[in-house]
Formats: C-alpha cells, sequence, structure tokens
C-alpha cells in the first residue's frame, strides 16, 4: 500500500500549478463580478494539452486514469481558480466517456480531437426541470424519422450552453409506457448544438458568474442516426459510465477549493492582530481551522481511493459517492470557517473567501444532493430497504 504520488502525479500538478499561476486573484475576481467565459484560461489547458487527459491516446489524449485527472482538477481549484477554473473544464475531462466507451472508431475519431485541441466546447444535457435527480422520467423526446431524429422537450443547469458547440444529450426514444423497465428506452446523442432549434435562457445564480448555467427549449431539434451512440434505448446505461468519474472529480475539486480557503485563513490568522497578539494564537481560531485540515485529508484519501477503484475496473459507486459526500461537506465547512476567520473582511470580495463559501455549494449540491447518498449508501452497502 502506497499513499504517494507518483513522480508522474506529482509532474502533472506541477504542470498544472504552473498553468493555473497565469490567472491571478484580480483575474478571477474580474470573472466573478463581470462574468463572460474564461476562455483564455480554457486555452492555455488545451494548448498544453490536459483537456484530454482521460481520452485515449489514439485521438490525441494523454490516456491517463481518473486519478490522474483528479489530481489535476484539485490543482486547479486550489489555485485560486475554484469552481469557476474547474468547471470551465470539467465538461471535458469526464462528460465524454460515454464516446471513448461507447462510441464507434468513426465516432471517436470525429468527435473526440475537437474536444481536445479546445477547438470545441461541449455541455451536458441530462436534467430536466420536472424530474431532477430521477433520470428514468425524463420526458425530452427523441422520434426517429428516417435517417435522424426529431427532439423536442426541455433541459436545465446546463453548464456553459451558452458557448458550446456540441451537446451530449440523453432523450427517450420509447416512450415510458411502453418499455419493461423504466431504464430502458433512452437514448443518448452527441451533436452539434443547433441554436436555431434550441433557446438558451441563462441562470442567474449566486456564484461561478463566469461559467453559465442554463435552461434549454428544444424544439423540432434534428439529430443524425451518426450521431447515436451506441445502441437506441441504452442511453441510461452509457451515461452511467460517466456518473462515478464526475463524483470522484467534483470531489477532488470540492477538496481544493477547502484546501484553498483553508490556506488563506490560516494566513490571515497569522498576521490579524487583534488585543495585541495574532488572532492565530487562539484555540477558537485555531481548532475549527485544525478540525477543517483533518477533514479535508480525509475526503482527498477517498478520493484517491475511490479515483484508484475506477481505473482499476473494480465497482466503485459506494467509494466515489463517498468522496463526493465528504469533500462537499469537508470544502463548505473550510470555506465558511475561512469567513469567519477573516471577521467582516471576510464578507469583502477583496479578500475572496466569500467567493469561496459561495462557490463551495456548487460541490455540495452537485451532481447529487447530500442525502440521496446517504440514501444510496443505506441501500447498497447497508442492504436497507429502498426508501425512495
Amino acid at each position: 500500500m502506497d499513499f504517494a504520488l507518483t513522480a508522474n502525479q506529482e509532474s502533472i500538478r506541477d504542470a498544472v500549478a504552473k498553468i493555473c499561476a497565469r490567472f491571478d486573484d484580480a483575474y478571477w475576481l474580474k470573472k466573478d463580478k463581470e462574468g463572460g467565459f474564461p476562455a483564455d484560461f480554457h486555452k492555455a489547458m488545451a494548448d498544453a494539452g490536459w483537456l484530454g487527459i482521460c481520452i485515449p491516446e489514439a485521438y490525441g489524449g494523454s490516456g491517463l486514469g481518473i486519478t490522474d485527472a483528479a489530481i489535476m482538477m484539485r490543482t486547479i481549484s486550489e489555485s485560486g481558480a475554484g469552481m469557476s477554473g474547474a468547471s470551465a473544464v470539467h465538461m471535458n475531462v469526464f462528460g465524454l466517456n460515454p464516446v471513448v466507451v461507447f462510441g464507434n472508431e468513426e465516432q471517436c475519431k470525429r468527435m473526440l480531437p475537437p474536444i481536445i485541441s479546445g477547438q470545441e466546447k461541449a455541455c451536458f444535457a441530462v436534467t430536466e426541470p420536472n424530474t431532477g435527480l430521477n433520470t428514468t422520467q425524463l420526458k425530452t423526446r427523441a422520434v426517429r424519422s428516417g435517417d435522424k431524429y426529431i427532439v423536442n422537450g426541455q433541459k436545465v443547469w446546463i453548464s456553459t450552453a451558452q458557448v458550446a458547440e456540441k451537446i451530449l444529450l440523453l432523450a427517450r426514444t420509447t416512450p415510458l409506457e411502453e418499455v419493461k423497465s423504466p431504464t430502458h428506452g433512452l437514448s443518448l446523442f452527441y451533436t452539434n448544438f443547433d441554436r436555431s432549434r434550441i433557446a438558451v435562457h441563462e441562470i442567474e445564480k449566486m456564484g461561478r458568474k463566469a461559467v453559465d448555467s442554463n435552461e434549454l427549449f428544444i424544439e423540432n431539434f434534428e439529430i443524425p442516426i451518426e450521431d447515436r451512440l451506441g445502441e437506441e434505448g441504452r442511453g441510461f446505461e452509457y451515461i452511467l459510465h460517466g456518473m462515478n468519474p464526475e463524483r470522484i472529480l467534483i470531489a477532488a475539486e470540492a477538496v481544493g477549493l477547502g484546501r484553498l480557503a483553508l490556506s488563506r485563513a490560516a494566513a490571515y490568522a497569522k498576521t490579524r492582530n487583534v488585543f495585541n497578539r495574532s488572532i492565530g494564537q487562539n484555540q477558537a481560531i485555531q481548532h475549527p481551522l485544525a478540525k477543517n485540515w483533518m477533514e479535508l485529508e480525509a475526503a482527498w484519501l477517498m478520493t484517491l481511493s475511490a479515483g484508484w477503484q475506477y481505473d482499476q475496473g473494480l465497482p466503485c459507486g459506494p467509494a466515489a459517492n463517498t468522496a463526493k459526500y465528504l469533500a462537499g461537506e469537508a470544502g463548505f465547512q473550510a470555506c465558511e470557517q475561512a469567513v469567519m476567520t477573516h471577521g467582516g473582511f471576510g464578507y469583502a470580495k477583496e479578500f475572496h473567501v466569500e467567493r469561496y463559501l459561495r462557490e463551495s455549494l456548487i460541490p455540495r449540491i452537485a451532481p447529487i444532493s447530500p442525502q440521496l447518498i446517504l440514501s444510496f449508501i443505506a441501500e447498497k452497502v447497508l442492504g436497507l430497504p429502498k426508501s425512495y
């Protein structure tokens, strides 16, 4: 059992950190204030080849594992970029895994290289307004018409839809009442984002203004049959291959954000003097920060374990969900404590920690709530009756 990063993983961390150093606090503060996709940051990551970290070398990627990607995503978040930087590249790392696993050779050669090079950006369209995490109840319909599908429906909380050239879309191709199981009859497509048929409405939100979130209204959107991934009706099965990697990467990002907030809080506590002494000398300041460090460290070890299990081809659902839960909670608590450590200045944007707190709610809520993770562990690990 070896807990040390390999030399290659250390080089990944150092190389990514070097790129991130070019985008300082002032850059991310401006993005948080004004919005606008961080295209120059995305381009810098693409130019260095990092967007294809998990895509096979045969298609221009690096062919590395989810553990390596988790190290990269933690580094981005911890650099000061937070979730604004991590979310700008997040979809590219895990989202096209269904293409890699289930796409045919022609699709892989056509679809993957533009993503790796940064020439194209993709959005991931699964969630709907009235179904939430109950994916089998999706209402968006794709009806076969000759050599194409006609799609109508709605999607919500779709990140980067303002700037995406491609869309990974899950839609029902067989009505729910005609399938033996609710998980059947859903199909997965990766195709051009046709803005003449997809209306994109941005959702104003409390944080991560640099990376847009949107509601999509899809009307008579045509998708050629060659853009369907795998077999018709097996899309739910296909997207499951991207869910565990996503949880692992979100966990890594939450740990990075928490460690960023913790480092700012500790630095401030050393230099802030009240009653003729550093506030960092007070145990009321020390103890919560020490607890944050321990919780983040435990969450990171769980994240590495989940990544290792996935890369070894082992069932990793419990580990991936546990990592996401622990990291989401630990990251949030560290960001909250960073604001409290700064006192009134924690509420000021110039000290940055208030942004970290707002962004920390993203990995706590998404892509799955902490409550549903607890229900999953209760059922799948402890063998308790299903509660939902």
